[in-house]
């Protein structure tokens, strides 16, 4: 499960996206926090087919953090894998470019002091010690440049070893960021803002939240919104996090899991559980599409359709794995 760190300035509504998001009754540990289901419609036809007694889908965590860009914020926003970046796009005279502006210009200025506190100390390790050492302090010479002339590090360029030495930092500008503009009713997303801004009527949704959700579907479709923004919020959060979905199913369940786009079957597995990956020998595939035009996972593995895989197969959007493993 991913948690997203939600960010934005004052008034810009972001408590109020929490809820329309998470429909208030979510419960994630904490008052702030909202663990929400990721809509999938696959399940519910898996678990039909397969007569599964219960139907579970992969989940994310929104972390509402108060006082975002104060200093105990920011530490709360350095535990998230990704931040939801909260535009005022209602009311009177409302900016999106300038306070998107201004919430890079304040993470930037967030890492950048991070950043120059650990190069004084690597440069200090660095002292006599080889050449590890000295990777280290040119990693953070590196960001802190990059920074300086006020790129994100996202953008920077940085290699996967440059990226290993700040992971410690978790740098703000280095996580995957989703811009969100919270839009008043009967307007449309605002030009100039990034690709793949996502546009949220919040205070409409955030009506509809104690509703049933076949209802609150319903009354959001008679204001013309044909998407409710959790599943528009949360299928932009996959992109900005290379997630891809994968399936189990069976008569106990039918199940949705995450996995980084490019994962082995092994890592797959031990997303399912350690000891899957541990034991790993092989990984009995066959496509979603194909195990519903069968009308089973055992209609399909009769048809011919089923694959097996090895350690090395790179695991796709919308397989349905059943693993085999010894331990």
């Amino acid at each position: 499960m991913r948690d997203v760190g939600l960010v934005g300035l004052p008034f810009s509504g972001k408590s109020t996206l929490f809820t329309a998001l998470t429909r208030t009754g979510a419960a994630g540990g904490r008052d702030n926090q909202a663990v929400v289901p990721v809509p999938d419609p696959r399940l519910p036809v898996l678990a039909e087919l397969e007569r599964s007694a219960r139907i579970v889908p992969a989940q994310v965590r929104f972390v509402d953090v108060p006082g975002a860009l104060s200093a105990r914020g920011l530490a709360a926003l350095r535990e998230t894998d990704a931040l939801c970046v909260v535009l005022r796009a209602f009311g009177p005279d409302p900016d999106p470019g300038r306070e998107l502006a201004e919430i890079t210009a304040e993470l930037v200025l967030a890492d950048l002091a991070n950043v120059e506190s650990a190069l004084e100390g690597a440069r200090k390790r660095s002292r006599g010690r080889g050449q590890g050492a000295d990777r280290e302090a040119a990693a953070l010479e590196r960001a802190l440049a990059a920074l300086s002339a006020e790129t994100l590090l996202g953008d920077a360029g940085l290699d996967e070893e440059d990226r290993a030495h700040l992971r410690a930092l978790a740098p703000l500008t280095l996580k995957p960021w989703i811009v969100v503009a919270n839009l008043e009713e009967g307007t449309e997303l605002p030009a100039g803002l990034p690709d793949g801004t996502v546009g949220v009527y919040a205070s409409i949704e955030a009506e509809t939240a104690a509703m049933p959700e076949d209802e609150a579907r319903a009354l959001l479709e008679e204001f013309g919104v044909a998407r409710p923004g959790l599943e528009a919020v949360i299928a932009a959060c996959y992109r900005a996090l290379d997630l891809i979905t994968f399936l189990t199913t069976g008569e106990d369940e039918s199940r949705a899991w995450e996995v980084r786009r490019g994962a082995t079957a092994p890592e797959a597995a031990g997303v399912i559980h350690t000891d899957l990956q541990r034991g790993f020998i092989r990984a009995e595939v066959v496509s979603y599409d194909d195990v519903v035009a069968a009308g089973g996972w055992d209609a399909a593995k009769v048809r011919g359709l089923m694959r097996v895989e090895g350690k090395d197969y790179e695991v796709q959007e919308g397989d349905v794995l059943h693993v085999r493993f010894s331990v």
